[in-house]
């Protein structure tokens, strides 16, 4: 999966504007509202309704999903349910727990946002739960 927080769901909607591909595939991808520490000594959650103003846009495009922690907006819920993708939480405040679970990681853009870059991640045994299925079942 990917990582993206604010700054990041940003920079991807000006390239859409200016009409340049986002730097990997969002189509069946999977986003992780997170950014790492360095050298990824933890991985926790950020709270996702702040990436709420660019989800329906992201998964009219294709991604399948995302990672974070707590409530969606309705606008939210309604494009996981009309796109058939999944919200899945992690477990907040467990950063350094959840940071032993990445195999690897890739630098695929945004450098300059730091932690809050895009990176590509392999994991192992991370764990998730189902926060809002496709059918648009609230787990809150």
């Amino acid at each position: 999966f990917y990582t993206a927080r604010d700054a990041a769901h940003k920079k991807l909607m000006q390239l859409y504007l200016k009409g340049k591909k986002f730097p990997f595939d969002v189509k069946n991808s999977l986003i992780y509202y997170a950014g790492p520490t360095p050298n990824f000594a933890s991985f926790g959650p950020t709270t996702s309704f702040r990436m709420d103003i660019f989800t329906p846009f992201l998964l009219k495009k294709g991604i399948f999903g995302m990672i974070g922690k707590g409530r969606r907006s309705k606008k939210v819920k309604d494009a996981i349910k009309k796109y058939k993708a999944v919200y899945f939480l992690t477990i907040g405040g467990a950063g350094a727990y959840l940071a032993k679970r990445i195999i690897s990681s890739k630098l695929i853009a945004f450098k300059e946002l730091g932690p809050e870059a895009i990176y590509e991640l392999k994991v192992k045994n991370f764990p998730l739960i189902v926060g809002i299925d496709s059918k648009g079942n609230d787990i809150y």
